[in-house]
């Protein structure tokens, strides 16, 4: 649940600072938000949450 959280904070703050910085525009960081969400609704998600936590786990195991 922590690395969940942390993660979401994280990509949070790269999508703010991409939008204030002009690199990412509002309306292709909504429809990026919609087909995220729409995808987390899918059968798919278990699959990519289980390989966002290996990746992390990966990571971890590194330091």
């Amino acid at each position: 649940m922590a690395l969940t959280l942390s993660l979401v904070v994280f990509a949070g703050i790269v999508v703010l600072i991409l939008l204030r910085t002009g690199y990412l525009r509002i309306w292709p960081a909504l429809a990026a938000a919609l087909f995220g969400f729409t995808l987390a609704s899918t059968g798919v998600a278990p699959a990519i949450t289980s390989g966002i936590s290996s990746i992390a786990g990966m990571l971890s195991s590194l330091g």
